[in-house]
Formats: structure tokens, C-alpha cells, sequence
């Protein structure tokens, strides 16, 4: 009896282990088939990426472009900031009516500077004022519209400013321009006195705005158009 009593608690013993340990298998198993299904078309190997960057994404996948980038830090693509000048006198005017025509609103604004000394390119002063009205019809006649007549009393006096600038170089360029027209009376000549110049800022200008600009400047035969850091 004794040794039938520890065969049937041996036996017990085994089964319960069995039950234990089946029980533990079987939830394995349903933890296995309650996960997801992994989508291998979906997966791309960062190491393959990085070896080929032209490699496509997965459309689901997110795409950031420079734009985006740009728009996040506050920085408007494909825009130009430039400095056109320095501009005086005559050239002033010009350019004045040409940016005013533009309509650029506040992408336009303006600083000037100061030179001791400059060049003009003037008619010596004429003896009355018969003979000035007869000369401002010959330059008229001839397409030359801006000018100044220089009514302080001194040596100047009477004399016609055609054009002030800040180089010899560009007072004898537009000096040979004139002669070509016809003005033959023009000089060359130093300015001892202060110059004041103007040059226009342009910021945030679109491209086709500032290839028109490029263009536009070709017509001038002084001041220098240049691109500069735009202002943030």
C-alpha cells in the first residue's frame, strides 16, 4: 500500500507539471499571433540609404525639402537683397523715376554718402540770360533734358551742371557721351566742394525683379549694381 501511495503522488506530481507548463505555451502563442504584421515592403535599411541618397522612400514615408526648411526658420527662397549706386545730380533723377515706377513699396529704401572732392561735366558759364535760353533749347534739341543752372554768385555763376560724379573716369565716360550726341561745349572738370550721393537699398526683391533691375542698369553709365547680405 505504501509503495502504490507515492507511484500515485508521483504520478500526480508529472501531470500538474504538465498542465503548468502547457498553459504557459499556449499564451506564448497568442502573444506571438496579437502582434502586427510587419509590412517587408515597407522597410528600407538605413545603411542601404545612406549608401545610395537617390534611393526612393516609401510613400508613406515624410518628405522635407528645402522650402519647408527655409519656411521654419523664417527665410523666403529664391529672394534678393541689392545696393544700386551711388547716384547724383542728373543720374539721380533717372534712377528716382525708374525705381518709383517699379513699385517696390517698402523693399525700396535709401542712404547717402559724402565725397570732398568730385567731378562735373558742365557748359562754362554763359554771358546773360538771352544766351542761357538760347543753350538750354540747343541741349533740349539735341536729348539732353537734365541739367542745372548754377545761380550762386561766383565763377560759376550761369554755368550749366550736366552731371556730377565721383571719379574722373565716369564724369569723362558721360562727357564722351554727350559729345556724341552733338553737345560740344561740355567740360570736364574737379568739384572742390563736398558731393553728396545717393544709393538705393533694395531688400527682399524677387528674381524677376531683380533681372529687370539688371537690365534697367545697363541704361545708366554710373553706379555700380551689386547683390549684399539681406537684412533679417
Amino acid at each position: 500500500m505504501r509503495v502504490l501511495f507515492w507511484i500515485l503522488l508521483s504520478a500526480n506530481v508529472i501531470f500538474f507539471a504538465m498542465m503548468q507548463w502547457g498553459g504557459r505555451l499556449a499564451a506564448d502563442n497568442q502573444a506571438v499571433s496579437a502582434q502586427p504584421a510587419l509590412h517587408e515592403e515597407k522597410i528600407s535599411l538605413l545603411s542601404a540609404l545612406s549608401n545610395n541618397p537617390d534611393a526612393a522612400l516609401p510613400a508613406s514615408a515624410p518628405v522635407v525639402t528645402s522650402a519647408v526648411v527655409s519656411a521654419q526658420l523664417g527665410v523666403k527662397p529664391d529672394t534678393l537683397c541689392m545696393e544700386w549706386g551711388d547716384f547724383s545730380s542728373a543720374d539721380l533723377v533717372r534712377a528716382t523715376t525708374v525705381l518709383s515706377s517699379m513699385q517696390l513699396g517698402d523693399k525700396l529704401s535709401q542712404r547717402q554718402i559724402e565725397y570732398n572732392i568730385g567731378y562735373w561735366v558742365y557748359i562754362p558759364p554763359v554771358k546773360d540770360k538771352a544766351a542761357m535760353v538760347q543753350k538750354l533749347a540747343q541741349l533740349k534739341a539735341l536729348g539732353v533734358n537734365e541739367h542745372f543752372v548754377v545761380q550762386e554768385a561766383g565763377t560759376w555763376l550761369n554755368a550749366i551742371s550736366l552731371g556730377v560724379f565721383k571719379t574722373q573716369e565716369a564724369a569723362q565716360k558721360f562727357h564722351d557721351e554727350l559729345r556724341a550726341k552733338g553737345v560740344r561745349s561740355a567740360q570736364v572738370g574737379e568739384r572742390a566742394s563736398k558731393l553728396k550721393a545717393t544709393i538705393f537699398v533694395l531688400n527682399g526683391l524677387d528674381v524677376s525683379t531683380g533681372a529687370k533691375l539688371a537690365e534697367i542698369h545697363k541704361d545708366f553709365s554710373g553706379g555700380e549694381l551689386k547683390k549684399i547680405p539681406c537684412a533679417h
